[in-house]
């Protein structure tokens, strides 16, 4: 993998609290209208320009980027990001609970992404591509991070470590999900090349989250390759921002299912039905979580089921064939209750596992839903197979928390 340290622009340690940001695509226009209001100094400005104008107004106007790159060029005037005087490259740690990941801020080769050693294990849209494609273009910066996974390497979690024990640049608690979020600068010479060097020797680098972003930064410096007669590949144009954390870290989520209907059918017959395919255990009224791959937990007419796939019903061999997502759409959701596109069907709907079971139960509950099936988490290894057979994950299947933070570094195409 090839990477470089770069200068990062970033914000004063007196206004990282006001800056700083959710990552664009986890919020609504509106919900970012109101974590802005009255700070002239958060980044929405700037990845939800949408935000400087009257409410309803078209995300993708060509004056809403504009206005992306005006409060970019806004927020460097005023001091509020600065850019650091040498190349760098940067320590970002998470906190969730009693968990902490702690991941290597990089400029990540767009050519890697290109010739597949950035590997992707979801589909992209091309109208996402475009809108994030014109983001970069109109900002010449890679405003937001990409999320990526590697194998853990020994002597790069000591580099790290030795920087995590001094006092961060950045500590603050997120008020809106109480994670904490620690950042520090590398800046010693020698670490820095013995990190280029470690990386270097890295095979691969797996796109956890941020399928999208990292599509329209090898898109946008492929073009800038492309008009460029004295392109040499050594340009910060070649390079996109990414946090890379080791996979023994990282958590992985459940992602759940709600449904509105049995497909015409009685609960008893729908039960019935799932004991073909499964063993299928009633928990009573307290809520239960799957414990195992191939264990599901069902929430229907108040009561937790426990249901477990029978040998013989899903393929040990095949990296998709294997996963619960897999196994729960084919047996499940397809088979018993007709739904065959997860992307388009409306009787169906998602639920992040941070949200926990009791929101699965409260839609139940609530009549808005008639049933819901909870998943065993995939795991990271099972997400690098996956990646390394190059195959797609079915739609809805991870979820990686806590979300990266925006504007604790920005890098520049120049």
């Amino acid at each position: 993998m090839k990477i470089k340290p770069f200068r990062g622009v970033r914000p004063p340690k007196q206004y990282v609290l006001q800056v700083n940001s959710r990552p664009y695509d986890v919020l609504n226009s509106e919900e970012a209208r109101k974590e802005a209001e009255g700070n002239e100094k958060s980044l929405y400005h700037i990845i939800k320009p949408e935000i400087n104008f009257e409410p309803g107004t078209d995300e993708h106007d060509p004056k809403v980027y504009q206005s992306a790159r005006e409060h970019f060029d806004l927020f460097k005037k005023n001091g509020w990001l600065v850019q650091d005087a040498k190349e760098c490259y940067y320590v970002y740690a998470q906190t969730m609970g009693e968990r902490t990941q702690y991941g290597l801020v990089v400029a990540a080769n767009f050519e890697d992404y290109m010739a597949g050693r950035i590997k992707k294990h979801e589909l992209t849209r091309r109208d996402k591509e475009e809108d994030r494609m014109k983001h970069v273009r109109v900002n010449n910066a890679n405003i937001e991070p990409v999320f990526f996974a590697y194998k853990h390497v020994d002597e790069l979690d000591q580099i790290i470590a030795k920087y995590t024990a001094k006092t961060p640049e950045y500590d603050f608690v997120a008020q809106i999900d109480g994670f904490g979020h620690k950042f520090w600068v590398i800046d010693d010479d020698k670490d820095i090349q013995r990190i280029t060097e470690l990386v270097g020797q890295i095979p691969a680098m797996y796109i956890a989250d941020g399928h999208h972003r990292s599509a329209a930064a090898a898109l946008v410096g492929n073009e800038r390759k492309q008009q460029n007669p004295n392109h040499t590949g050594n340009e910060e144009y070649n390079y996109f921002l990414a946090v890379c954390f080791p996979d023994n870290q990282l958590n992985i989520i459940d992602y759940n299912r709600v449904v509105k209907d049995l497909n015409g059918l009685t609960e008893e017959q729908f039960l019935k039905a799932l004991e073909e395919d499964f063993t299928v255990e009633k928990k009573g009224a307290d809520i239960y979580k799957p414990d195992r791959l191939h264990n599901f937990s069902l929430y229907l007419g108040g009561n937790w089921y426990s249901l477990t796939a029978k040998a013989g019903r899903y393929n040990d061999q095949d990296p998709i064939g294997v996963l619960d997502v897999t196994i729960s759409s084919n047996l499940i959701l397809d088979k018993i209750l007709g739904i065959k596109d997860l992307r388009s069907d409306k009787r169906i709907d998602f639920v992040g596992g941070i949200r926990g079971l009791g929101e699965l139960k409260r839609r139940v509950d609530s009549g808005e839903m008639k049933v819901a099936l909870a998943l065993y988490p995939v795991t990271m290894q099972q997400i690098i197979d996956i990646a390394d057979t190059g195959n797609i994950m079915p739609p809805k299947t991870t979820w990686f928390e806590p979300k990266l933070r925006s504007g604790l570094v920005i890098h520049e195409l120049d």
